[in-house]
């Protein structure tokens, strides 16, 4: 497979994830579940599958890097920059 037909794949992985969890999460909430909460637990089972598949040192790193990315609007999606 050619590195441009695995991103491409990788890419439709991704789209499919977030539609799931975009389903799970409209569903909580329907249910009564407040999306802060939602939010503290997605996070939570985030890291803790990161944390098995590479270890506590890279997730780490990875949390490191998130207050830079914050702040570039990188996780702003109903934000636009002027």
């Amino acid at each position: 497979m050619s590195a441009a037909a695995e991103d491409l794949a990788i890419a439709e992985k991704k789209r499919v994830a977030l539609s799931y969890l975009a389903e799970a999460w409209d569903s909580a909430t329907a249910e009564g579940v407040d999306p802060e909460i939602l939010a503290h637990a997605a996070l939570f089972t985030a890291l803790a599958d990161l944390v098995l598949i590479y270890g506590e040192e890279p997730v780490a790193e990875l949390a490191r890097s998130l207050p830079d990315r914050i702040r570039a609007f990188e996780f702003s999606v109903d934000r636009v920059v002027q």
